[in-house]
C-alpha cells in the first residue's frame, strides 16, 4: 500500500513540474540541476551493494528527461542526455567494474575510432569537425559504454520495474507541457506531415520516439503492477494520455515501435505465467485494445482525419504518397552506395551528412542507424552491427530468465532505423536487455523448535 501510494505521489509531483516549466521555462534549469545534485549524491552516498541499482536509476531517469530538457532548454547541452548516461556508466565501472564476458562491447567501442581519422581526410573544410564527430558517435558511444557496464549485472525484476518507473516519470512531466503548450491539437493541424507544434515545440521524431518509450512501459505497468483496481485505471488514464501526445505529433516511428514492443513483451509475459495469471492478462489485453481504440478515435477526432490519412500513407487530399518512407529510403540507399564505394574503411564520421549537404545543399541527418554505420564505418560497422545484433542473443541464449529482453531488443532496432541514434534512449533500453535478472528471494521461514 505504502508502494503505491509513493508511485502515485511521484506522478502527481511530475504532472506538476510539466506544468510549471510550461508557466516559467527558466525552472528547467532548475529541475535539471536538482536532478542531477539528487542522482549523483545517491550514487555516491549509497553502499556498496546498491550502487549498481543507484547508477541505472540515475542514467534511466535522464534518458527519459532527455527531450523534455532538450525543447526547455534546461541541459548544459544538447547532448547532455547521452553524456550523462556515459558518465553514470563510468561511475558505475569505478564502483562495480565490468563483466569479463562483456570484451566484445569494448572491441565495439574501440572500431569507432578509425573513421574520425577517415573523417579528417573526407569530412569538407567548411564542416566542424569536433562537433560532427562527436553529434554522430556519441549515439554508438553511449551504447557501448552502457552495455560494457550492463552486461551480467545482477537485478531483480521488483528493481528493473523500478528503473521503468524512474525512466516514466520525466516523461510524463513531458506529456503534461505538452497538453498545455498545446491544449487544441485542430488549431495547429494543416496537413498530414510531422508537426512541431503538436509536438510541444519540438522535433516530432524525437517526441514522438521517447513518448513511444512511455507508452511501452505505462502498457508494461498495465499487466504487471496494477494490483488494484484504481491503478489499473490511473495507468490507462496515463496511458491514454501519452499516447493520444505521441499519436498526433504525426510522426509514426515512435508509436509504431511502441506497438511492437508491447506485443513483444505481452508475447513472451504470457508464456512466463501461471493459468491464473494468464487469465487476467487476457482480460487485460482486451481492456488494453479498448484504450488503444479509444485513443485512436479521439485522436482522429481532434485532427478532423488527418491521422488516418497519415497512417494509411496518404496526404491531406486523400492521395496516395509514393514513398511510404518519406525520404528515409532514398537516405538508405545512399548510404548503402556509400558502403560500396568504400567498402573496407567508409566514408568516415557524420561524411554522409556533409555528403548531403555538397549534393543537395542541406545536410539531412540520417534516420537509420544500420546504414549510416556500413557507409560511414565500412568493413568494421559489419564488425560492430554483427556484435549488437549476436551478442545479446548469445547472452539470451545461457541466461533466459528476463521476459524484457525481447521487447527491448525491438524498442532498440525499431528505434535506430526511423530515428537513428539522435537520442539516449535506444542506446540504454538496449543495455537494458544485457542485465541478468533474477527472481526475488522468497522469505525463509523456520520453524521454531520446541524445548
Amino acid at each position: 500500500m505504502k508502494t503505491n501510494i509513493t508511485y502515485i505521489s511521484a506522478i502527481a509531483l511530475h504532472i506538476f513540474i510539466g506544468i510549471i516549466i510550461y508557466y516559467n521555462e527558466a525552472l528547467a534549469k532548475v529541475y535539471f540541476a536538482v536532478a542531477l545534485t539528487f542522482f549523483v549524491s545517491r550514487i555516491i552516498l549509497a553502499p556498496q551493494n546498491t550502487k549498481t541499482l543507484e547508477v541505472l536509476k540515475a542514467a534511466s531517469y535522464f534518458v527519459g528527461a532527455e527531450v523534455f530538457l532538450r525543447l526547455t532548454r534546461g541541459s548544459i547541452s544538447y547532448e547532455a542526455g547521452k553524456y550523462l548516461v556515459i558518465i553514470f556508466m563510468l561511475m558505475g565501472m569505478l564502483f562495480k567494474g565490468v563483466s569479463g564476458k562483456a570484451y566484445p562491447y569494448l572491441l565495439y567501442i574501440m572500431l569507432l575510432v578509425p573513421s574520425i581519422f577517415v573523417a579528417s581526410t573526407t569530412l569538407s573544410f567548411d564542416a566542424n569537425f569536433r562537433t560532427n564527430i562527436a553529434f554522430v558517435l556519441s549515439g554508438p558511444v553511449c551504447l557501448g559504454i552502457a552495455a560494457l557496464f550492463c552486461y551480467d549485472k545482477k537485478v531483480t525484476y521488483q528493481q528493473l520495474n523500478k528503473l521503468l518507473v524512474y525512466m516514466v516519470l520525466p516523461l510524463i512531466s513531458h506529456t503534461a507541457y505538452i497538453f498545455f503548450y498545446n491544449p487544441s491539437v485542430r488549431e495547429v493541424i494543416t496537413g498530414t506531415g510531422s508537426n512541431r507544434d503538436a509536438s510541444g515545440g519540438w522535433g516530432a521524431n524525437q517526441v514522438s520516439t521517447v513518448l513511444g518509450l512511455g507508452m511501452f512501459i505505462m502498457a508494461v505497468r498495465l499487466f504487471t503492477k496494477s494490483p488494484t483496481l484504481i491503478l489499473k485505471i490511473l495507468n490507462i488514464a496515463i496511458f491514454c494520455a501519452i499516447g493520444y501526445r505521441a499519436i498526433v505529433t504525426f510522426s509514426r516511428g515512435g508509436v509504431v515501435t511502441a506497438i511492437i514492443a508491447i506485443i513483444a513483451f505481452v508475447i513472451i509475459y504470457y508464456g512466463r505465467v501461471s493459468k491464473k495469471k494468464k487469465s487476467e492478462i487476457l482480460m487485460l489485453s482486451v481492456i488494453f485494445c479498448f484504450s488503444m481504440g479509444f485513443t485512436w478515435f479521439i485522436s482522429s477526432t481532434q485532427t478532423d482525419g488527418y491521422i488516418d490519412l497519415r497512417y494509411s500513407n496518404k496526404d491531406h487530399l486523400g492521395r496516395e504518397k509514393t514513398d511510404v518512407t518519406t525520404g528515409r529510403g532514398e537516405l538508405f540507399k545512399n548510404e548503402l552506395s556509400g558502403f560500396i564505394s568504400n567498402p573496407f574503411l567508409g566514408i568516415g564520421s557524420s561524411r554522409a551528412k556533409d555528403q548531403r549537404i555538397e549534393t543537395d545543399g542541406q545536410g539531412v541527418t540520417s534516420h537509420s542507424e544500420v546504414s549510416r554505420t556500413l557507409a560511414e564505418h565500412g568493413m568494421f560497422g559489419v564488425v560492430m552491427l554483427i556484435i549488437l545484433l549476436f551478442k545479446p542473443i548469445d547472452f539470451r541464449s545461457k541466461n533466459k530468465r528476463n521476459y524484457y529482453f525481447y521487447a527491448f531488443l525491438c524498442f532498440w532496432f525499431a528505434t535506430i532505423n526511423h530515428s537513428s541514434m539522435r537520442i539516449a534512449a535506444p542506446a540504454f533500453i538496449y543495455a537494458l536487455a544485457l542485465l541478468n535478472v533474477t527472481n526475488e528471494k522468497s522469505p525463509i521461514h523456520r520453524k521454531q523448535l520446541k524445548q
